[in-house]
Order: C-alpha cells, then sequence, then structure tokens
C-alpha cells in the first residue's frame, strides 16, 4: 500500500491505495475495459427475488440471497445453454443501512441493510456471480446521505469536526437560477439559526465535498466495497448537485476535479473498476463527464427519444439522437437505456404493446453505447408512478398475489397483470419478448460489430424506417428498424453500392432468419435487404 494524495479543499490527504497509480486511470479503461462488451441488468433487490431459506426467506422483501438463489435466471455461467437471459453485469440499486425502502438516504456506508441480508451475504452474491462471468456494481450515493447517520446529527453542532462535512448556512443565498423547491432547510432539531442545504429533500442532507473531511470519509467507504467486499465498480448517484456555487446548483465547476480525483482514487484501489454517472441532463452537458470524470453516464436524450419514435412511427428522433451521442463522447463511453427506477415503465410509456416494446428492445441491444436493461423490462412488466409502482415485485409466475416472487405478503403489491406477464409463461413463447431479449443479448455478444463496433446512420427513403451500419474486427452488419406499426413493402431501400454489397452471396439476417433479396446487378441505389417489414420489427443483416 501507498498514499495516494489527494487535494481538498487546500488541504492534502493521504489516503491508503495500492500501488498503482491513477493519474492516468481513464486511460486504463480504453477499448479494452470489460464494461463496453457487457449488457447489465438493473436490480432493485427488494422487489427481484425473496429468499426461500435463511432467516429472511418469506418475509415478503426480496434478498441478497434470493439474488443468489436467481442467479441462473440471469447468467448460468454456461455459455452453451440459452435458457438464461445472458447479462454479463448487474447494478444493485442502494443495500447499505437505510431508514427508507428505496436505500437512498444512507445511515451506514459500510453495512449491508439488515432487510437484504448481511455483509457475508454480499461476499456470497459477488463471488457467485464472478464464477457465471458476472460483475456487480453497487449504485453509490455520494451527494448526500440520511438525515439520521451520526455523522450528520454530530455536524449540528457548529463546534463539531464534522459540522463541514455539510453546507451550513445563517443566511442561504437566494435569486435568480436558484432551484425551484425548498433545498435550504431549518435546522429544527436544534435551534440554533443555522439551514443546512439537501437537495432532494430535508431528510438526505448534502455532503460538502469541499471538506477534507467528508472527501476523505468517501474515498474511505468508496474504497471498502471495492477494496474489501469485490465489488466491481459504482453507479454514481445525483453526481451533477455534487458541489453548488451559489445558485448555481448542477454541473458547477468545481464539481468535475472533485470527480476525476474521485475517479483516480478507484483505479487505484482497482484498475478495473467501473464508474457509471447518473447526469440527468441534455447530451451537451454529460459529455463533460466522460472519460475523466466518470467512466460512463447514461444517455438520457437517447432513452427518451426512443419512445418518442415509436410512439410516433418516426425514425428522426432516435436517428437525430443516435447519431449525437455517437459524435459526442469517446467510442461506446456512453450508457444506454429504455427505462429506470425513476421514470414510467417503458411498457406503459409505450401503450402497453408487446410490439413496441419489442422494436425499444432491438434499438437498445443493436445501437452503441453499454446497454442497460431495468429488471422485468424484458417481460414487458408494467408501472407508473408513484415510484413504489414502477418497482414492483418481479413477475416470475403466474400466480395472482405473490407471483413466484415470496411465499409471504410481499412488501409491495404484485402487478394485477401477472398471470398473463411472468417469466414462466414467456419462457415458453418462441415469440414472447422475453425471448427476444435472450436472442439480442446473445446476438450482441456474439457479434463484436454490435457490441463494440462503429457506428453510421444509412438513409432509407422512408422516414418510418431507421437503419445503420456498426463494424468492427471485420465484420459489418446492417440493422434496419421499422419504428412504425404499418407492414412496410415498397417505398424505402438503401444504396447497396455504398454499403459494398454485391449481387449473390450469402448474406444472413440474424434475428429471424429471414430471407435476403439480392440487389439487381443492373442497379443498386435502392436495396431492399428484406422484402417485407413487420410492424414494429427490427432486423440485422450480416454484411460479410
Amino acid at each position: 500500500m501507498r498514499a495516494l494524495n489527494v487535494m481538498v479543499g487546500g488541504l492534502m490527504l493521504g489516503l491508503a491505495a495500492p500501488a498503482l497509480a491513477g493519474e492516468d486511470a481513464h486511460e486504463k479503461a480504453g477499448a479494452g475495459a470489460w464494461w463496453h462488451e457487457a449488457v447489465f441488468y438493473h436490480v432493485f433487490v427488494r422487489s427481484f427475488a425473496d429468499s426461500t431459506a435463511g432467516p429472511l426467506a418469506g418475509d415478503g422483501v426480496g434478498d441478497l440471497r434470493g439474488m443468489i438463489e436467481r442467479l441462473d435466471y440471469l447468467n448460468d455461467g454456461d455459455p452453451e445453454t440459452d435458457t438464461d437471459l445472458g447479462v454479463t453485469a448487474i447494478w444493485l440499486m442502494p443495500i447499505f443501512e437505510s431508514p427508507s425502502y428505496h436505500g437512498y438516504d444512507i445511515t451506514d456506508y459500510k453495512k449491508i441493510d439488515s432487510d437484504y441480508g448481511t455483509n457475508d451475504d454480499f461476499r456470497e452474491l459477488v463471488e457467485a456471480c464472478h464464477a457465471r462471468g458476472v460483475r456487480v456494481i453497487l449504485d453509490m450515493v455520494i451527494n448526500h446521505c440520511s438525515w439520521d447517520h451520526p455523522w450528520f446529527r454530530e455536524s449540528i453542532d457548529p463546534l463539531s469536526e464534522k459540522h463541514d462535512w455539510f453546507v451550513w448556512e445563517k443566511t442561504p443565498p437566494t435569486g435568480e437560477g436558484a432551484p425551484g423547491h425548498t433545498v435550504w432547510h431549518d435546522n429544527f432539531r436544534d435551534k440554533n439559526g443555522q439551514f443546512y442545504y439537501g437537495f432532494f429533500w430535508h431528510g438526505m442532507p448534502d455532503f460538502n465535498a469541499r471538506s477534507a473531511g467528508a472527501t476523505e470519509a468517501i474515498f474511505d467507504f468508496s474504497r471498502f466495497w471495492i477494496d474489501e467486499m469485490g465489488a466491481d465498480g459504482y453507479r454514481l448517484d445525483a453526481i451533477r448537485h455534487l458541489i453548488e456555487d451559489g445558485v448555481v446548483w448542477a454541473n458547477a465547476d468545481e464539481t468535475f476535479p472533485w470527480l476525476e480525483r474521485y475517479n483516480a482514487y478507484l483505479k487505484s484501489v482497482n484498475p478495473e473498476c467501473f464508474t457509471v454517472g447518473e447526469i440527468w441532463d441534455e447530451t451537451e452537458i454529460v459529455k463533460r463527464y466522460i472519460p475523466k470524470s466518470v467512466d460512463s453516464a447514461f444517455e438520457f436524450t437517447t432513452c427518451f427519444a426512443t419512445a418518442e419514435a415509436i410512439n410516433t412511427g418516426r425514425s428522426a428522433p432516435i436517428a437525430n439522437a443516435m447519431s449525437n451521442a455517437w459524435g459526442a463522447y469517446e467510442r461506446g463511453r456512453y450508457a444506454t437505456f429504455i427505462g429506470n427506477h425513476d421514470m414510467d415503465r417503458v411498457m406503459s410509456r409505450l401503450g402497453g404493446s408487446e410490439a413496441k416494446a419489442k422494436c425499444a428492445a432491438t434499438i437498445l441491444l443493436t445501437a452503441p453505447g453499454v446497454p442497460f436493461v431495468y429488471y422485468g423490462e424484458e417481460i414487458g412488466m408494467v408501472g407508473v408512478k408513484p415510484d413504489e409502482d414502477i418497482r414492483t415485485p418481479m413477475q416470475w409466475t403466474g400466480e395472482p398475489e405473490r407471483a413466484g416472487f415470496t411465499t409471504g405478503e410481499p412488501w409491495r403489491a404484485v402487478n394485477p397483470d401477472a398471470p398473463e406477464v411472468n417469466v414462466e409463461r414467456q419462457a415458453g413463447r418462441p415469440a414472447s419478448l422475453l425471448r427476444l431479449y435472450k436472442t439480442l443479448i446473445r446476438l450482441r455478444q456474439d457479434n463484436p460489430a454490435l457490441s463494440r463496433g462503429s457506428f453510421e446512420l444509412v438513409e432509407t427513403g422512408d422516414e418510418r424506417v431507421l437503419a445503420f451500419v456498426r463494424e468492427a474486427d471485420g465484420q459489418r452488419v446492417l440493422v434496419v428498424v421499422n419504428v412504425s406499426g404499418d407492414e412496410i413493402v415498397d417505398g424505402w431501400g438503401v444504396d447497396a453500392g455504398a454499403l459494398g454489397v454485391e449481387a449473390g452471396g450469402g448474406l444472413r439476417e440474424l434475428i429471424h432468419g429471414a430471407m435476403v433479396y439480392w440487389p439487381d446487378r443492373g442497379g443498386q441505389d435502392s436495396w431492399r435487404p428484406l422484402g417485407v417489414l413487420g410492424p414494429n420489427t427490427g432486423y440485422v443483416v450480416d454484411l460479410r
């Protein structure tokens, strides 16, 4: 071990770290990093699987041992089978000790919440995942903690050494640019004329990232899960709010160098540590964080554009977003998704249409970036806010009250559609949404052009048809997606000559095994590689 020196607030911190330096850490997470070819599964542990044995069995709350029991569904470790989903990484939403059901207000950063098990259970989960070739990243909340955290309680005293670990003001700044909701909260626990800053809620006081003591504490608990517990990285919550500058409450200039030091430190602990940031903002803002502040970040613009394109039947929104993202970030550095735990489920945003959900999945898993699948998305689970109803129990079986999630009373009511929408039923249907997810995930992992290839939009002559080419390691594929609900026969095509496609040959369509029509030898200006494009259907043509 050596000391990694970190300058914060004019003070030099000496933090213990392994021998690898962190200065060029972002370069060590280049094109060969493991996460470039990963497909992530985004899990709310409370709702995924209640264990069937042990002290937490049947209590109606999902837990880590329940995750272990269900790992074969995610990845059974055997590449020759096709019964598992095939994901190669999982993101666990907050599992540290917390007074809330969601866990984003943490009271102990080094302890698994008792609802989910123990630290030993976490170690066992990581070992079981690694044995299957699956990485595990944790939701790390470094912007704020719970107001019940001992650190915050101690900080209320102005004479405490932890007072500057949080943001205190006697006269909070106001004016143009200030957030449109209450962020400065009266210290009602000890009326001493102080206000503390909590961007999201009075129960979540923000850390003061300018404080050397707070920074050292954040670095330490972040090291713990990587160095001592075996985690492979972090999804970093709400990091655009990390540092406030007067009424500037997001993307403040000081945020970036702080995160650069933090990311470098994590790389010094483990060079393969992966960080993906939640920066709910436009692409032009998000790209400022990559690659030094975080390895990757979620592409919200592309997420919303996917649903817009499919709901309107026009490819322009998603085509423009994909092209903009490809040009904005270093290759493959952004994370793609079509839904998450903070928005209405994608099936609900798509009007409950399985065909539209299949279309969205096809775009997600054939496009550039690092794809994340929200649990239950692969079977078409629905849900609209409040938040608890977009985080309902996983629907494993058609049992109406419990859906195979628990033998007890579920912490939140199971969706009423569980008898029709569940893993058990879809696993046996060749044309199900679940089967398509399994096919697409394997297709992405088996074809380098899809997992890490280049990207180029292709003109089709029809606003309903999205087409793009991806290329890597000598493989070129053409992806064609009909984002509309129409069956398309005529009026579209691609330039076969520009794609280097000649008449004859043995081109294959990789998803459906559809017949590919060859271009005429006399003219290749408008080649229709497929005779009919089904409604909301995507195709992948291997151009070799």
